[in-house]
């Protein structure tokens, strides 16, 4: 992987990739689990991609890749009435997008270099084994509602590679596209840093900077506001958007992560 581009062929990949292929001239991306045999397990907004719950989502839906009138994947079948978690082919999933890899324990550095978000964290990821097991379970017994903030569809394969969760209500963005959304919102709204230069040379850099910030705590791999939680224990929460029920009990295999590792 380079600093560039994530971008991978298909004989590369192995069951347990976190994969995502961006949409709309790259303005987001969608997320999955590979699982092998060319299937891919993600979540998705009433069979679709993303979603708001708001009218907003009339303008997302009319934008969003659809297949041409008449033609059905063979394989998957229709899923654009499908909700939660579902399992579809390497094609449907693309989308005639191309193919990325989602990169786990990368350096701080190499994490900023990658100004975009959404496409590689500093936090570890578990065995293929675990994640296999977290995104089949899931498949079977979903991942709570969909939220395009709070718990989308890299949030569910970040959970699946990692097994982390955030758990304060107010959160910075738990997925890398929110939490590179926020930062940049948050740089434009820092008013009283505008003040400290009148030019525009310094004017980017201190934006630049606290867009850089803003992402960097927000990761999983360096924030303490985020818990190891097993996935039997989860599916059992009404709300995955509010995960801190799922710890409110302790119980064995599930513990405080200070730290990734």
């Amino acid at each position: 992987m380079g600093v560039l581009s994530n971008k991978i062929g298909r004989d590369q990949l192995k069951p347990g990739d976190h994969i995502y292929s961006w949409r709309l001239s790259y303005l987001y991306a969608h997320h999955g689990i590979y699982i092998g045999e060319g299937q891919v397990l993600h979540f998705t907004r009433g069979g679709h991609e993303i979603g708001t719950g708001t009218v907003l989502d009339r303008i997302i839906l009319s934008s969003s890749p659809s297949p041409p009138v008449g033609t059905q994947c063979q394989i998957c079948g229709d899923q654009s009435r499908l909700d939660g978690v579902i399992s579809s082919c390497i094609d449907c999933f693309l989308s005639g997008g191309n193919l990325y890899l989602f990169e786990y324990g990368v350096s701080p550095v190499f994490y900023l270099a990658k100004a975009r978000g959404g496409t590689c964290t500093l936090a570890k990821s578990d065995p293929p084994e675990d994640v296999l097991h977290r995104a089949s379970y899931l498949l079977q017994n979903g991942f709570g509602g969909y939220n395009l903030f709070k718990n989308n569809c890299e949030d569910f394969a970040v959970y699946c590679k990692t097994g982390l969760l955030v758990v304060t209500a107010i959160s910075v963005g738990r997925s890398g596209q929110a939490a590179a959304f926020l930062a940049a919102t948050s740089a434009v709204m820092s008013s009283p840093l505008r003040f400290l230069t009148t030019s525009v040379s310094g004017l980017a850099a201190v934006s630049y900077g606290m867009y850089c910030i803003s992402r960097l705590v927000s990761d999983l791999g360096v924030r303490r506001d985020v818990v190891r939680v097993p996935v039997e224990r989860l599916v059992n929460q009404s709300d995955l958007c509010d995960p801190q029920a799922a710890v409110d009990s302790p119980t064995p295999g599930c513990v405080v992560a200070a730290k990734n590792d």
